[in-house]
């Protein structure tokens, strides 16, 4: 049976001979026995018993919880529940790490369309960035409410070209008419604007808001605050303390 050294079993594990000491002090890897210089040597058992050991502590277990867990009657068990909390730990990382790097590239993005850049544009960015996940659920919101109106669209029209009955296509148009009326106030209601210029959140009067010129994440406004007047950043919120 193969017998190995502290530095053999520390080579097979890719690890220090340091570190197989450290291991042997704390009680978790103890040498089947010694030479008489007093050399510790390790068996393959001890080697799979290492190996276990830094598999563990690659998985971000603890040293005290590996010692528990080697000590115990059933330490497969109890290694496979920690081994799934670990990687439930990791996803939440993952994901935590993943929402900073898309907002940084957000920024990125962002940052490409400001001309005078100036430290009140971060400011001005990771405020509407802050609030895109609200702009998405309102933008889900008048999209699964207007379904129906769509649904009633095509099936008057459709009800008109075949049987020649028209009364229903007008009363498309007045839902239809109601329907935009209370989705222009219940949109513009949800919204505020960042002012380049000022760099504060206004509401500006809806019926400006409503004809004003405008792209998917601009709206060319006056700003209450400064009185400038040019394209605003579309955001999510009340005005700002």
């Amino acid at each position: 049976m193969s017998k190995y050294t502290t530095g053999e079993i520390a080579k097979l594990c890719g690890v220090s001979v340091r570190t197989v000491q450290y291991y042997d002090t704390r009680g978790l890897l103890t040498p089947s026995e010694f030479t008489e210089g007093g050399r510790r040597l390790y068996s393959e058992d001890d080697l799979k018993r290492m190996k276990i050991i830094c598999f563990l502590r690659d998985a971000g277990i603890s040293i005290n919880s590996i010692g528990e867990l080697l000590s115990g009657n059933d330490p497969g068990s109890v290694i496979s529940v920690l081994l799934e909390q670990q990687e439930q730990l990791f996803k939440e990382e993952i994901h935590e790490r993943q929402v900073k790097l898309d907002m940084l590239d957000g920024i990125k993005r962002e940052l490409k369309g400001i001309e005078n850049f100036s430290v009140e544009s971060i400011g001005d960015i990771a405020y509407a960035m802050e609030n895109k996940k609200k702009m998405r659920k309102l933008h889900a919101a008048l999209l699964i409410t207007g379904l129906p109106i769509n649904i009633i669209q095509w099936t008057s029209i459709i009800l008109w070209i075949v049987t020649g009955i028209w009364w229903p296509f007008t009363l498309y148009v007045l839902i239809a008419i109601l329907y935009a009326a209370w989705v222009t106030k219940f949109y513009f209601e949800k919204l505020a604007y960042i002012c380049p210029q000022c760099h504060e959140v206004f509401k500006p009067k809806r019926k400006e808001a409503v004809f004003a010129k405008h792209t998917p994440t601009l709206r060319k406004l006056t700003c209450t605050r400064c009185g400038y007047k040019g394209f605003c950043v579309e955001t999510y919120g009340e005005e700002k303390e």
